[in-house]
């Protein structure tokens, strides 16, 4: 690179920091802004509702292997422009929907688009540029950018639906994410120097000494570990954010000291993003890793005993803290264990786990409440679930070798 020009993976990161942040807001956040009115217009329950988009979620867990794989052949362009056109066309499909069926089948599909462009596309492109020196800081700026998603898109999604409707409102929103997001992905991403395969027989770019594929990855224990760990972390997660308000309702809160709560807990995941590139540089990523398991249960056993502690703030330090840097973990700690070559592949089949718990997790915690007796209970076994995922990752090491296997 010629001194005074900028690198093009930070290009790359500028265009995906617009393009995340505008495919959170708009797929993500925007339906829990709509889904009262929807309720309203379809004549449906919220039960009935939300499961569409639950729907949505469980395929673009399903999604993950195979988007993964493609990735790695292919690369992030042609998925995510397509994603961006596909969601285009969803939103408004969306916005003519008469029938709880008609809901169903365009978030179903919705689940293909967001397995398209969320972030684990957006991390394939990322690992594809940047070796370890910089990898962190790239995944940070993405995820903060990103973490502004619900911040800036819900409002003006309220904004829209006061004044136009739900259904105009889903229309000017299409407009928006048509605009901010296909000419990035469709003009600015291109493959980078860790996605290249070796030139020729016996020659291997630098960055591939160590990279593993996807079947000589499952051969190692680390996967497994990271894999069940982050399903764990995923299920607390959203359990939390889903069941924490009416839990604190039924324990003498304000609804809105509650709501407040669930604010606070995702503000938090900023500043623990922040924290997480140099923490994890002083004290590697296995130790990282583990902690923010060990903190998550930490953050659940206050919740638990509750009704006998003063103050839920260390609760929403602790929670929020390690629920940004959860993101982060899972990407770098990945791409530094098995390397950028397959990360794509590799990547998508823990997500199969960690986003199917993030599907399932609503209806299974309250499963578990019906089993168990008591949220508290609930809150109990999953802080003793989260401290198993932390200490399993400490045991397990970062070090993997499978013998008589390829990798890249």
């Amino acid at each position: 690179m010629a001194p005074g020009r900028i690198y093009y993976g930070w290009v790359v990161v500028a265009a995906l920091s617009v393009t995340e942040t505008v495919s959170w807001g708009i797929l993500y956040y925007g339906f829990p802004v709509f889904l009262q009115a929807m309720e309203e217009d379809l004549g449906a329950s919220r039960v009935a509702v939300t499961g569409a988009f639950s729907a949505g979620m469980g395929i673009a867990a399903l999604c993950a292997v195979p988007v993964g794989r493609w990735l790695d052949r292919h690369g992030p362009r042609l998925l995510m422009t397509a994603g961006s056109c596909l969601a285009t066309v969803l939103l408004l499909a969306w916005s003519r929907v008469d029938s709880l069926p008609a809901l169903y089948a365009v978030w179903v599909a919705m689940g293909l688009a967001m397995a398209s462009v969320l972030y684990e596309p957006a991390f394939v492109a990322i690992v594809s540029w940047f070796t370890t020196r910089h990898r962190d800081r790239a995944l940070l700026v993405v995820t903060l950018a990103g973490g502004l998603a619900s911040t800036i898109f819900m409002p003006i999604s309220a904004w829209l639906l006061v004044r136009l409707g739900w259904r105009t409102a889903l229309l000017v929103l299409a407009v928006v994410l048509a605009v901010l997001t296909i000419p990035l992905h469709a003009l600015v991403l291109r493959p980078g120097p860790g996605a290249a395969p070796p030139r020729a027989a016996g020659q291997r770019v630098a960055s591939e000494v160590t990279s593993f594929t996807l079947s000589t990855a499952m051969r190692t224990g680390v996967f497994w570990v990271l894999a069940a760990a982050f399903v764990v972390s995923n299920f607390a997660t959203i359990s939390v954010t889903v069941h924490l308000i009416p839990y604190l309702g039924d324990r003498g809160y304000s609804p809105t000291v509650a709501a407040a709560m669930v604010g606070w807990i995702g503000a938090m995941q900023l500043p623990g993003r922040l924290l997480f590139a140099p923490v994890a540089v002083w004290f590697g990523h296995r130790v990282v890793t583990a902690t923010i398991f060990f903190a998550q249960a930490a953050g659940l056993v206050q919740l638990a005993l509750v009704a006998r502690i003063p103050t839920l703030v260390p609760m929403v330090l602790l929670l929020g803290a390690a629920n940004g840097m959860s993101t982060l973990a899972r990407a770098s700690s990945l791409a530094e264990i098995f390397g950028p070559r397959h990360y794509g592949s590799i990547a998508g089949a823990i997500a199969l786990g960690a986003n199917g718990a993030r599907a399932v997790g609503p209806v299974g915690a309250s499963l578990l409440m019906l089993a168990l007796g008591s949220y508290e209970a609930v809150f109990g076994l999953l802080t003793l679930a989260l401290m198993g995922a932390g200490a399993a990752v400490l045991l397990a090491g970062t070090r993997v070798t499978v013998p008589g296997d390829s990798r890249t």
